[in-house]
């Protein structure tokens, strides 16, 4: 009995989506999209190795190695486990930092999801660069449909009612992308879909702790069990993706959210993807842009007041913050950092900045204004001095946003901020190439030694830390 029989509803969504994951493997993608999936990976593995110490990867890689499962799937810079087990790390890491890519029509992160899903399977027999390329995509698009709309649609409403999108949608998108390196049958797809509805969770409230990037991790997870289940037989609704009757009707109960048309011929989403030149939540982007380019203006002046207009969203992640993690979710902490001229990279989210005077006076200054209809890529401040002055900036779409985007350089250089600390610029230099060049045949498995080599280097530079540490 297949998923469809058993049912016996209305599932024209639904089929949609197994039309899509199923065409695949004989899809033909346009360069500028394989162009776009080749940056995702490139900086998926640089925000990944960036946080290879961060304490949320360590205590879910502790977790994951303490199972002693056996298999071939590599977790980043660790050692071999199942695929589903390296998901979970390595989705771990990819968001971590909340360095990643972000969708900003609402889908929350794709590519923190998907990636790790795919590269967790590399070791599935006769996959190759172009099947993996196409499981990516088209896990990717599948979180961009399902997710997207704006304000008003999927994601954003979610998030209003304390769902985290990367979470609900991570596993469809995960599941998506191990249905097509594992070459199932409609009905399996069906299925898998299926499973990974019905495991979905993920709450806002998580933000600023460690379960925010485990969000990314557990999707990735979900997602390969799934498929797993349905090809060995397992048979889950296939009704869930309907509007009236599925996830959305059980989470959105009152209806109140604007879907948008599963149409996977107008455009693609990944073209639409947005690279975050900031280690924070995207949320507080456009604010972040303008406090740095106020900052020498302001530099050795007495701020009385700043008040900034953003978007309605903003405020939905706001937290007061007390550690650096939660800093990374404040639009008026980020506002601060801005406004004193740190980068905003991932070193400059630290206790040291927490406690830093310059910043923490500033913080009772800062006003946040939520502007209805706002877009989230857009913000205007205004910072009052003592001296009466008024300085003012504004931005329509801020840096990383798809019509601003940041470039394969911007990439590359925020890449080796990351990476050459962990494995040095030799190394780095020689990953950077193998993303680039994903396409080429023998790339895959030339990145994945890449990421044993460095593993087996990441241990041995890891070992005399720890002696010295116990010997001090």
């Amino acid at each position: 009995m297949d998923a469809n029989s058993a049912q016996g509803k209305s599932n024209a969504r639904g089929r949609a989506l197994v039309d899509y994951i199923a065409g695949a493997r004989k899809r033909r993608f346009p360069p500028e999209v394989v162009n776009e999936a080749k940056r995702a990976l490139l900086d998926i593995l640089g925000v990944s190795i960036g946080a290879i110490d961060e304490a949320p990867v360590a205590a879910v890689r502790a977790a994951a190695e303490s199972w002693n499962a056996t298999g071939n799937a590599l977790i980043f810079l660790g050692r071999r486990t199942t695929p589903a087990l390296a998901a979970l790390v390595n989705g771990t890491m990819a968001h971590a930092m909340d360095y990643d890519d972000s969708h900003p029509n609402g889908a929350g992160h794709p590519s923190a999801v998907c990636w790790p899903t795919a590269l967790a399977l590399a070791g599935t027999p006769g996959l190759n660069e172009q099947t993996i390329l196409a499981a990516f995509i088209t896990g990717s698009e599948v979180m961009g449909k399902l997710g997207g709309g704006g304000m008003p649609g999927v994601g954003r409403t979610l998030q209003r009612r304390g769902f985290h999108p990367t979470s609900i949608f991570g596993r469809v998108g995960a599941a998506a992308v191990a249905s097509v390196i594992l070459d199932l049958t409609e009905s399996q797809i069906s299925s898998a879909l299926g499973v990974a509805a019905t495991t979905a969770g993920g709450l806002v409230g998580s933000f600023g702790t460690h379960g925010k990037p485990f969000h990314a991790g557990k999707a990735g997870m979900d997602g390969i069990l799934a498929a797993q289940l349905a090809a060995n037989g397992f048979v889950a609704a296939s009704h869930l993706y309907e509007i009236d009757d599925g996830l959305l009707k059980a989470i959105i109960q009152d209806g109140q959210v604007e879907v948008p048309p599963l149409d996977f011929e107008s455009r693609w989403e990944i073209l639409g993807n947005g690279f975050k030149p900031y280690a924070s939540c995207r949320a507080t982007h456009a604010s972040i842009q303008l406090a740095r380019e106020l900052a020498p203006a302001v530099k050795g002046r007495k701020i009385a007041r700043v008040h900034a207009r953003v978007h309605p969203h903003a405020l939905v992640t706001e937290i007061d913050a007390k550690t650096p993690l939660e800093g990374k979710f404040s639009t008026r902490f980020c506002i601060a950092l801005g406004l004193r001229d740190y980068r905003l990279v991932a070193s400059d989210f630290s206790d040291a900045a927490m406690a830093d005077p310059a910043v923490t006076e500033l913080l009772p200054l800062i006003e946040l204004e939520a502007v209805p209809g706002q877009h989230n890529y857009t913000a205007y401040m205004d910072v009052y001095l003592e001296s009466g002055e008024r300085l003012h900036a504004g931005v329509e779409r801020c840096l990383g946003h798809p019509d601003n985007p940041l470039s394969w350089e911007d990439l590359k250089v925020k890449f080796e901020g990351l990476v050459e600390p962990v494995l040095g610029a030799a190394k780095a230099a020689e990953l950077y190439r193998g993303a680039h060049d994903f396409e080429r045949p023998g790339s895959l498995q030339r990145l994945m030694r890449m990421l044993e080599n460095g593993a087996r280097d990441f241990r041995a530079a890891a070992a005399p830390r720890t002696l010295a540490q116990q010997a001090s």
